[in-house]
């Protein structure tokens, strides 16, 4: 286990919610040297003083040198976390999904807002459809196995997708290898309905073909 330690001083961000920590407020990062090149490697975030403060997702790699899981130091970093966290993910947004154009993409997981730091998941299509997923950060990376497995558990929709931001994915030290996780992958050409609108799209990219 990582254990990094924290600038005096600098903690105070941290304990008032922000959920990034930043190289510059780091003091030292301890652990064996392949869990602190692991891109999203769990960490056990601490003051000057030695004092629990957080569990956090550390990469080296990253402008975002840590992104903190809890501040429970009895909550571990395990499956059950991810399967808690996607199921109430899921069920936040359960009526906007039953009531949404089943030509909409639906936002079903928003990152940090979610407990879920990079995580970025879009529904189309309902169980019949497609689940799209952006793993943006190392953390969540390391745990696709679990997240996509409560996905499917949660929705029902037995096709999911990993959509890649090469920008986001490199500057995480990620490889950039979109494809299907589970199920079918997604037509090349889709219709999305956007407001009022419906437009053709291609929603493992996000591109929009013109009219």
């Amino acid at each position: 286990m990582l254990i990094i330690t924290i600038k005096q001083g600098k903690e105070k961000s941290l304990l008032s919610g922000d959920p990034w920590i930043y190289p510059s407020a780091i003091d030292k990062v301890d652990g064996k040297p392949q869990e602190r090149n692991r891109p999203g490697a769990t960490a056990i975030v601490q003051s000057s003083a030695r004092q629990f403060l957080a569990r956090a997702a550390y990469n080296a790699k990253s402008q975002i040198a840590a992104r903190v899981w809890t501040l429970r130091e009895d909550e571990p970093v395990d499956h059950a976390m991810m399967k808690r966290r996607v199921q109430a993910a899921v069920a936040a947004r359960a009526a906007a999904l039953r009531d949404a154009d089943p030509q909409a993409l639906v936002q079903l997981v928003d990152g940090e807002k979610d407990g879920l730091p990079g995580l970025v998941v879009h529904s189309y299509g309902g169980t019949a459809g497609y689940l799209v997923c952006q793993f943006n950060a190392g953390g969540v990376d390391l745990w696709k196995v679990p997240v996509v497995q409560a996905l499917l558990a949660a929705t029902g929709c037995p096709n999911v997708y990993e959509r890649c931001d090469p920008l986001l994915r490199k500057g995480e030290g990620l490889l950039v290898k979109p494809g299907a996780l589970a199920g079918d992958e997604p037509p090349q050409r889709l219709p999305v309905r956007d407001g009022k609108r419906v437009v053709a799209m291609d929603i493992r990219t996000g591109f929009a073909y013109p009219k």
